[in-house]
Formats: C-alpha cells, sequence, structure tokens
C-alpha cells in the first residue's frame, strides 16, 4: 500500500512538473494547449476508493492550479472528471475482469480505450474551458480552444499509452 501511494506521488509530481514548467507554455494557434495531467484521472484502477479518487484529483487539480494562476479552474474540472471516471469506466470492463484493472490500451483494447479516453477527455476541456471563459459570446473562440486542447491532449495521452505498453 505504501509503495502504491509512493509510486503515485511520484507520478502526481512528474505531472505537475511537467504540467507547470513546459506544457502549459504550450499554446498551438494560441488555441490548443496540453492539459495532461487528466491522464493521472484517467489511470486510476478498477474499485479505486471513490473517496481516494476524488482527493487525489483535487490535490492534482488544486496544485496546477497554484503553479499555473487559474484559480479554481483545474480543480473543479478535474474533480468532475473523478467523480464520473469510477462509474464510466464500469461501462467498458467485463464483470468477470480483476477486481483491480488498470485502464490502458493493453487491457481495454485500442477501441474500449479510445471510447473511454476521450469522452473524459473531452469533459474535462470543455468544463475547463467553460469555467475560464464564463460566457459564451465568444463561443467559436471557445469551440477551439476546447477541441484543439483536446484533441492535443489525447496525443499525448495515446503517445504515454504506446511507450508504456512497450
Amino acid at each position: 500500500m505504501k509503495a502504491d501511494i509512493l509510486k503515485r506521488l511520484g507520478v502526481f509530481f512528474l505531472f505537475v512538473l511537467a504540467q507547470a514548467m513546459v506544457l502549459g507554455r504550450i499554446h498551438l494557434f494560441y488555441y490548443a494547449t496540453p492539459l495532461v495531467y487528466v491522464y493521472f484521472v484517467l489511470g486510476f484502477e478498477r474499485n479505486y476508493p471513490k473517496w481516494a479518487l476524488l482527493l487525489w484529483s483535487f490535490a492534482m487539480g488544486l496544485t496546477i492550479d497554484i503553479f499555473t494562476n487559474t484559480p479554481g479552474l483545474a480543480s473543479a474540472s478535474l474533480t468532475l472528471v473523478a467523480a464520473v471516471q469510477p462509474y464510466y469506466l464500469e461501462l467498458f470492463v467485463p464483470r468477470d475482469s480483476a477486481e483491480n484493472l488498470k485502464p490502458s490500451i493493453s487491457t481495454l483494447g485500442p477501441s474500449k480505450y479510445s471510447t473511454y479516453v476521450i469522452p473524459l477527455t473531452l469533459l474535462y476541456c470543455v468544463v475547463f474551458y467553460s469555467l475560464e471563459f464564463f460566457n459564451f459570446f465568444n463561443w467559436l473562440q471557445w469551440l477551439f480552444c476546447v477541441l484543439g486542447s483536446t484533441v492535443i491532449t489525447l496525443v499525448f495521452i495515446y503517445t504515454f499509452e504506446i511507450f508504456k505498453s512497450r
């Protein structure tokens, strides 16, 4: 149990450091920003305690908010994704699979993994940018930010998955 917490803490700080120092400064075409820390929440295994998942997600979001000067955006969005993630994961996992199944391309398969990751990443980006813009007067810019950030975040997530499976 302690090894699991230490491993998660290491991954936690790795994502925070990468987002705060490098990825948060990337804005492709002034719209697309990679928000790869959502991968931290998507990687929690089946039957992980929901209270712990919410706590980890809120802590990740709050830390990202502190370092990127986005007051409450990441923490609210990431906590919402963490609240949805266990129930959404159950739609793709067979009932007779292991209790601690970790969602990945190798365990779920490419098509199920895609239908698991894409909507949750899109949900995160929609909530994040809706809270950031807080109006829909410039809805085209909002749409470009949501779609661009979702696509570039998914590129990073799939890249991580491909390298992790090797």
